[in-house]
């Protein structure tokens, strides 16, 4: 049972949900008070056919715009300078991020810098942006990073071989235009991963040691959510019932996370991705079952709990029998929709390790995990999901 202390619950931004939503851009635009939009994308969305579904709308209302597609696979810094300069020579006084993690971490990132002097570097880590940015709507098309209402932004630093975050309220996008028909495009095996990222916040939330009775209840209908709806989406991606629950799962899971952070495996899967490119939603699926492992011991009644949403049936097992079967159920899970791969099959191995754990120690998302981990143990977890023939048995208690 949770033991109820005080706790702060804040989610600043706006949510306007539902199939076709993205053509009432304009009224928002101009609610918003803006004059000209900078649309940020990512080359994905923009060969996709996305970008010029949000452009339309602009166009019909006669709101200027300028689109800026130079984004990668990661958000990076230099992306941001970019977007930045290019924002301010055009007059644009806000911004419409639209895509995956990347792109709405970019256009956050813009929307701060057009209200803050320097440069994004100098709002890295928590809580450094003193004031609102530009307003930011922010439109996704993956049901997974939850970016359209966090307070985080997660930057690639190409120079240092690293990933930075932005930590501010002040982050947080304005507005989170969430249309599931623009999930649609999404092949399965981005569904999967995303999806995989979206059920990591949901559950590392619930059970963490920040946990609170709002952020609890958003987990757990997000869970439902993606126990219901995640294999249909990704085996039937025109399924447009199951695209809408788990675009509803990814933006409520956030609003969870938003407010206590995660966990185990997203301290991990932050040095995994930025050493060995492994994309966030495949090393967060692949770490979760063996972080869950290693959790139980701190949360026992929440991960049988998390049993049951996920079908398992616990009525005639003792709690910590019910809890193992979440692990059973989130390893069923993943290779349903696909994700079979193990770290090693990103090149990790165990010379390796150091590096990953000393990096992933330093995370935020650490200290709030129910089990307090030693960097042995953090190893212990990657040397877990590395390849059968490296694996190494590893007893938790």
């Amino acid at each position: 049972m949770l033991t109820l202390s005080s706790f702060r619950y804040e989610v600043p931004t706006i949510i306007e949900f539902g199939r076709g939503a993205v053509h009432e851009l304009p009224k928002h635009v101009e609610a918003l008070g803006g004059n000209k939009a900078l649309i940020v994308g990512d080359p994905g969305v923009l060969q996709a056919g996305i970008v010029n579904r949000v452009e339309e709308p602009l166009e019909k209302a006669g709101i200027p715009y300028m689109t800026f597609t130079n984004v990668g696979i990661e958000a990076s810094i230099e992306s941001v300078d970019y977007g930045v300069e290019m924002a301010k020579r055009s007059g644009c006084d806000i911004v419409v991020g639209v895509g995956g993690g990347s792109a709405l971490d970019t256009a956050k990132s813009i929307g701060i810098m057009l209200k803050h002097e320097g440069n994004i570097r100098d709002y890295i880590g928590l809580d450094k942006v003193p004031s609102p940015g530009a307003s930011v709507i922010a439109i996704p098309t993956t049901a997974g990073t939850g970016s359209e209402m966090t307070r985080f932004a997660v930057l690639s630093d190409k120079k240092a071989k690293a990933k930075l975050s932005v930590g501010s309220m002040f982050a947080c996008p304005t507005l989170a235009l969430c249309d599931p028909e623009l999930t649609t495009s999404l092949p399965p095996h981005i569904t999967a991963a995303t999806g995989m990222d979206a059920l990591t916040h949901a559950l590392e939330s619930f059970v963490n040691k920040a946990t609170q009775p709002i952020s609890e209840g958003l987990s757990i209908q997000s869970m439902k959510l993606i126990s219901k709806s995640i294999r249909l989406a990704v085996s039937q991606g025109e399924n447009m019932d199951a695209r809408q629950d788990m675009l509803m799962a990814s933006t409520i899971a956030a609003m969870a996370f938003n407010t206590t952070r995660l966990g185990l495996a997203h301290a991990l899967a932050i040095p995994l991705g930025a050493h060995f490119k492994i994309p966030h939603g495949v090393v967060n699926a692949i770490l979760l079952p063996e972080v869950m492992k290693f959790n139980i011991i701190g949360n026992t009644e929440k991960f049988a709990e998390i049993a049951r949403i996920f079908g398992e049936k616990t009525d005639h097992l003792s709690t910590r029998e019910a809890a193992e079967r979440a692990v059973v159920a989130i390893k069923l899970l993943n290779k349903d929709i696909g994700i079979t791969q193990t770290l090693s099959d990103y090149g990790v191995e165990e010379q390796h390790l150091d590096l990953i754990v000393d990096e992933a120690i330093l995370s935020g998302n650490v200290p709030v995990n129910p089990v307090k981990p030693t960097k042995e143990d953090l190893k212990n977890i990657c040397r877990g999901v590395m390849s059968k023939h490296n694996k190494k048995e590893v007893i938790i208690g």
